[in-house]
This record gives structure tokens, C-alpha cells and sequence, in this order.
């Protein structure tokens, strides 16, 4: 029966693997992922990071709701609204960011080094002032926070939600190991378990808001276009299953309506049921590499690491 569905199975990997590097493409950066051979970088393979980040549909719909609680924080989205063109190249931006969680995840200890201090450049030049008259500061700690807090939920849920399970036990070491990242551009207080997620996300909400901006922002991603076959329509599944990860608090501030919550609903089913699919058309991915580099299968991202 199986053989019955290989030439199925076959041309579904390939399309989406052409779909991922058409919107995705490789060795854009200029990150070195092949050599020194045996550096395991900030995590290596015994990491849950390693794990959660190689999971591609996990981490585009997580990336997505980061993006979707990003805007509800006008301190943070100020930086975006302000300092980048988004309206004509969130394409680029969507790129650039999954480069640096891409680079900083997987690749050795000086690539990632450089990565940070890239970063840290651009932020101590983005400040500037709200409407209302506050200030903002890219490298402003809580926004660090917020940013990598929100990025880490939603690769953590995107990943529970459409890849594999992910024990309590598990989620917390990812937490307490991908700020890592985070306290190295400056972040502070940063969560390292899932109840002090909750703990963080409930503290938040009074600064919260769904203004003139993060509407904006919102239309802006709701009409991106990535470089791929219908583009539109994938588009909508990604980021309806991206606000499927929303938390309820999230969905109500972004008054998401119930026509598009039945959305993510569907838009979940769907993704979970192609996820393995990509886990076979993307097997020689920047993960794959890492694991060369260090000499590991790249089988062992496939279980979880025993504890620490």
C-alpha cells in the first residue's frame, strides 16, 4: 500500500521544498555553518533548541505569532513602524530575522558572536518618540524581553502544536536555554520556564494595545506575498495557524473575530498533517549541517535529549 502512495508522497516533498526555498533561500547571509568542524556554537546537538528550531512548520507559524504579539506592544512596534520599510519589504524583514534565529541556533560559537554584535549595532541606533511623547529605545531591556519572549512562545507552541509533543520538562529547558540569546543583546529578567512565561505574559497586558499602528502593521502582514506558488493562499494557512497559537488574551486584544478563529482552526488541521512532510523535503537543511559539523546524525534531533 505504502508504494501505492510513494510518487504522492514524492512530488508533495518536492514542491514543498521548492516552496520553502523560494521563500526562504539559502546561504543568504554569509554565516559559515561547515567549519570549525566539532564547534557546537551557543547550543549543540544535545540542546532542546537545536530540536525545536529544526522544525520548519513550527517555527513559520510560531514566527508568525511572535510577530502578531509584537505589534500589540507600541514601545516594541515603534522600532518597526519608525525605522524599517515594512510596507515595502516585510519579505526582506520576515528573511532577515529567520537568518539571525537561524545563524544564532545552529551556527559555531564566532558566526554567532558576530551575529549579536551586528544586532546590537543596529538597536543602539533606533530610538525615537511615540505620539503620546514616550521614548523608545531599541536596546531598551524590556523590550528585548518582550521581543525574545514572544519569539520563544511562539517557536516553543508552533512547535507543541504542529510537529511533535513537547514535555513540560522539555519546554522549560528550552526556555532557560534560548535566553541565552536574548541576555546577550541585552535583555534582562529574562523567563526561563513555562509558568514564568505566564507569569511574564500576565504582568504585560496593562502596557498592551491594539492602536492605529499595530492595525496598520497587521493589514501589512495580512497582504505579504512571499516569492512562491500561491502565494496568497499560503499565506492565509501560515498565518492562520500562526494565531491558532495565539493565547486567549492575544486573540481578544487583536479582535480577532469568530469567522477567523474557525479559520485557524482548519488552517491548524492542516499544518499538522503536512509537518512530516517537510521534515522529509527540507533533510539537508542548516540543522542537518550543524549536525555534520559536530559529527552527529542528524537522527538525533528526532527524540528529545535526556535530562541534564
Amino acid at each position: 500500500m505504502s508504494s501505492l502512495f510513494s510518487p504522492v508522497s514524492a512530488a508533495a516533498t518536492a514542491h514543498i521544498r521548492r516552496w520553502v526555498l523560494d521563500a526562504f533561500p539559502r546561504n543568504q547571509n554569509g554565516v559559515e555553518y561547515d567549519t570549525p568542524l566539532g564547534d557546537p556554537g551557543w547550543f549543540g546537538p544535545g540542546s532542546v533548541t537545536w530540536r525545536i528550531h529544526s522544525e520548519f512548520p513550527g517555527m513559520l507559524a510560531g514566527g508568525l505569532c511572535a510577530l502578531m504579539l509584537q505589534l500589540l506592544h507600541p514601545r516594541a512596534l515603534a522600532g518597526v513602524y519608525d525605522h524599517s520599510n515594512f510596507r515595502e519589504d516585510l519579505v526582506g524583514r520576515l528573511r532577515r530575522t529567520t537568518s539571525f534565529v537561524a545563524g544564532t541556533s545552529y551556527a559555531p560559537a564566532a558566526e554567532v558572536e558576530k551575529l549579536i554584535a551586528k544586532v546590537r549595532r543596529i538597536h543602539a541606533q533606533v530610538v525615537g518618540t511615540l505620539p503620546d511623547g514616550r521614548t523608545y529605545a531599541a536596546d531598551d531591556p524590556q523590550l528585548l524581553t518582550w521581543v525574545h519572549v514572544t519569539e520563544a512562545y511562539g517557536f516553543l507552541e508552533g512547535c507543541r502544536r504542529y510537529c511533535r509533543e513537547v514535555p513540560a520538562a522539555i519546554a522549560d529547558r528550552y526556555y532557560d536555554e534560548y535566553r541565552r540569546v536574548a541576555e546577550a543583546l541585552g535583555a534582562r529578567d529574562v523567563p526561563a520556564s513555562e509558568a514564568q512565561v505566564r507569569e511574564y505574559f500576565q504582568s504585560q497586558q496593562s502596557q498592551l494595545s491594539m492602536d492605529a499602528r499595530s492595525r496598520e502593521v497587521l493589514e501589512v502582514l495580512s497582504d505579504v506575498r512571499l516569492p512562491v506558488p500561491l502565494p496568497g493562499v499560503s499565506r492565509d494557512v501560515f498565518l492562520a495557524a500562526g494565531a491558532a497559537l495565539l493565547p486567549d488574551w492575544a486573540v481578544q486584544l487583536l479582535g480577532r473575530s469568530r469567522g477567523q478563529q474557525l479559520q485557524s482552526v482548519v488552517a491548524a488541521r492542516v499544518l499538522r498533517s503536512v509537518a512530516p512532510l517537510f521534515r522529509i523535503a527540507l533533510n539537508d537543511g542548516i540543522s542537518t549541517r550543524a549536525c555534520k559539523r559536530v559529527g552527529q546524525e542528524p537522527a538525533v534531533l528526532s527524540a528529545w535529549p535526556e535530562p541534564a
